[in-house]
């Protein structure tokens, strides 16, 4: 992950966590670094296939059309046709409807083939339940806070009861 990378050291992270057998990248539009990690992947000589990349659509890109606008951004910075897993960075509680067009967004991505999974990032239980209810397709993923002084264990099982993997973000605390 590059959260909290400086943009600048970006590639050089990167390119270096690349050469020492990395090979899932993490970032997000509002890290303001997926133009570094795009430059890294591209100059480590390793084929498209060989690295996994996953970024976030910020909460300010949410509706339809601006999840849209928000991937095509995302894919010209990561310099790509296609991210391996495109996720929404947070729920918009008081706004759920605009997070609910934002994942339906993702959804048109992945019947296009323009990603190859979808998920979700700090959703807590009410959120995937509501989310759920109005979606064709599960989320892959909910990327959360997880580590050994914050379980979160009520919101883990409910991921792995409904095939939703859950990925820990500051695993060690």
């Amino acid at each position: 992950g590059v959260f909290q990378t400086p943009p600048a050291a970006t590639a050089d992270s990167v390119a270096t966590a690349l050469d020492v057998g990395y090979r899932l990248i993490d970032t997000a539009a509002a890290y303001g670094n997926e133009r570094g990690v795009g430059d890294a992947v591209r100059a480590s000589g390793l084929s498209r296939d060989e690295v996994f990349l996953e970024t976030k659509v910020w909460i300010s890109d949410y509706g339809y059309d601006e999840t849209l606008h928000a991937f095509e951004k995302s894919v010209r910075k990561l310099q790509v046709e296609v991210i391996d897993l495109f996720i929404l960075h947070q729920a918009l509680p008081g706004e759920f409807d605009r997070t609910l067009s934002a994942y339906r967004a993702l959804e048109t991505l992945l019947a296009e083939g323009k990603v190859r999974a979808i998920g979700v990032s700090n959703f807590m239980v009410p959120h995937l339940e509501r989310l759920l209810s109005e979606s064709t397709v599960v989320p892959a993923v909910n990327q959360i806070e997880a580590h050994p002084y914050f379980t979160q264990r009520p919101l883990q099982r409910f991921g792995s009861d409904h095939g939703i993997v859950t990925q820990a973000w500051s695993p060690i605390g």
